[in-house]
């Protein structure tokens, strides 16, 4: 699932290949994928794109006076083309969800014309849940509406993090791929940030003293701006590649963990996994897994 540093990297490489382009034509391929009908797609067409932000994991495209949102959901990624095909696409069993046809950013800029370039909004897999949503203003998107803080934002501190966990009872993992407690990280990166602090998936947020906060919050702005700055220049297609090659923990069940050369292990869950290294994190000992009937702690 792309979570903030992936969403980051693809609105900085929209605002460099999209940015001041108008929008000549937008397809919608799967059924399911469009979330709102009012403003219809087509108002957009005309519009110029004058900024892309992120609202922890939604892209959002300003076009015009309306905004283009997109959340990639688990299996969704967006592929920019240089030259898109005239011919409309398809609908069918495909991975193609929708189709966005840009055009040149000044009217002298010949080659772009010719080229017509602009980007796919592909899913993978039979559970989609790729969205787009067609709006206003970006707080009509209920998922952008219960948003928590941007962990990398200026006004998360380490003092407005303690406050959200404050009487949190969860596990922290939970707590951490929250949308509505912080925005923008998931498993992935909810792994790889209570391994930097050395911290169990599974301890009680509320049960964190002064200093595991300090060093948990350090974990988070730490390990995410490291992803990010590794995402940095790369174009959309290397993403997920640059994403699995730096994570330590997650998805690596049986290697050595790189801190201590313990093996880590994985939790099993319904539609998830977690892993985690024992020696770092769990003082050694393997956490309750939902294959087996032993719960420890």
């Amino acid at each position: 699932m792309p979570e903030l540093p992936e969403v980051e990297a693809l609105r900085e490489f929209l605002v460099e290949r999209a940015g001041g382009r108008p929008v000549v034509r937008v397809q919608p391929v799967a059924i399911n994928v469009l979330k709102t009908y009012d403003p219809p797609l087509t108002d957009l067409e005309g519009g110029v794109i004058t900024a892309v932000d992120r609202h922890g994991k939604f892209l959002d495209l300003t076009v015009g006076a309306l905004h283009l949102v997109i959340h990639l959901a688990r299996a969704g990624w967006l592929r920019w083309q240089d030259e898109l095909p005239e011919a409309p696409p398809r609908p069918g069993k495909g991975p193609l969800a929708l189709r966005v046809h840009l055009g040149e950013r000044s009217a002298g800029d010949e080659a772009d014309e010719a080229r017509r370039p602009g980007f796919d909004l592909t899913e993978a897999g039979t559970q989609k849940r790729l969205a787009v949503f067609c709006v206003r203003h970006p707080v009509e998107v209920p998922g952008v509406a219960r948003l928590g803080p941007d962990p990398l934002a200026a006004d998360f501190t380490e003092e407005a993090f303690a406050t959200l966990l404050k009487g949190e009872r969860r596990r922290i993992k939970g707590v951490l791929r929250d949308q509505n407690v912080v925005a923008g990280i998931g498993n992935a990166y909810s792994d790889e940030i209570l391994h930097a602090a050395r911290m169990s998936p599974y301890k009680p947020a509320a049960n964190l003293s002064a200093e595991e906060t300090a060093h948990l919050y350090a974990a988070v702005r730490n390990t995410l701006r490291d992803a990010v700055e590794r995402s940095r220049g790369l174009a959309a297609g290397s993403l997920k590649r640059e994403k699995k090659t730096g994570l330590r923990v997650h998805g690596r069940t049986g290697e050595p963990c790189p801190v201590c050369g313990d093996t880590i292990l994985e939790v099993s869950f319904s539609d998830s996994s977690l892993q985690y290294c024992p020696t770092c994190q769990t003082g050694g000992k393997p956490l309750a897994d939902r294959r087996t009937s032993r719960f420890l702690k």
